[in-house]
Order: structure tokens, then C-alpha cells, then sequence
């Protein structure tokens, strides 16, 4: 997948204290999980027991809201807080990893909260593997 996130971070003339590529990546993988937490909470709407499915659009919303604000944090380095990316991270590790978790108990009937599923468990790995480094 080809993104502008690794040439527009290429471009920031001042120095980034985190490797530009793991950052690049992470970035995409939070604007990948808002899309697909976004996609499954609208195939959740289509489905016919919706009712049933309450909770897990609710979490849907939640964790696309929270990947996506995590997403233009870290991609914001003027004045950068290191404070605040952390708790965004950790905020979103933890957001995809309820998500995942009420994706998993409808993944055996519908398959986008399946697809879902995964992208919130690479999301949250991704979350965790650059806090991880952070100083």
C-alpha cells in the first residue's frame, strides 16, 4: 500500500527522535484500523439482528475515533510532547484491544467483525511496539 505518510515525514526539516519508518508504518496501520472499525460499525448497521450488535459498534466508533486522533497526533512534530503521544498510544493500544475482543465474539457470523478483529490486534502490536521505544 502506498501512502504519503513516509514522504511527508522525509520532508520535516527538524530531527524526529523516533525511526521515521517504524513511525510511517504506524501511522498507516491507525488510518487503517479508524477505516475498518468505521467499515464493520456500518456493516454492523446492515445486519439484521442490528440489536444485537449494539456494543460492538459502539466499540467500532470508539476505537476509529481514538485510532484516528492517534494517527494525526503522530503525525504533528512542532512542539512535539512525548507525554502526549504516550498516553494517546497506550489510550489506543487498550481501545483496539476492546474492539478486537467484541469483534472475536461475532467473527464466527459476520465476517468484517473478523477482518476487524485483526486490524485492531496489528493495531494495537503496532501501539505498543512503538511505545515501546518511545523515551
Amino acid at each position: 500500500m502506498t501512502t504519503v505518510t513516509m514522504p511527508m515525514l522525509e520532508t520535516y526539516p527538524q530531527e524526529i527522535n523516533l525511526d521515521r519508518r517504524q513511525l510511517a508504518d504506524v501511522i498507516d496501520t491507525l488510518t487503517a484500523c479508524s477505516e475498518a472499525c468505521t467499515a464493520c460499525a456500518d456493516a454492523c448497521l446492515s445486519e439484521p439482528m442490528v440489536a444485537e450488535l449494539a456494543k460492538c459498534i459502539r466499540t467500532n466508533l470508539d476505537c476509529a475515533d481514538i485510532c484516528a486522533t492517534t494517527a494525526r497526533v503522530l503525525s504533528r512534530h512542532t512542539g512535539y510532547d512525548a507525554n502526549i503521544s504516550r498516553t494517546l498510544l497506550e489510550a489506543c493500544a487498550m481501545a483496539c484491544q476492546s474492539c478486537a475482543a467484541e469483534c472475536e465474539l461475532h467473527a464466527d457470523m459476520h465476517e468484517h467483525c473478523r477482518i476487524c478483529a485483526q486490524v485492531c490486534r496489528d493495531c494495537e502490536n503496532a501501539c505498543r511496539q512503538l511505545l515501546s521505544v518511545m523515551s
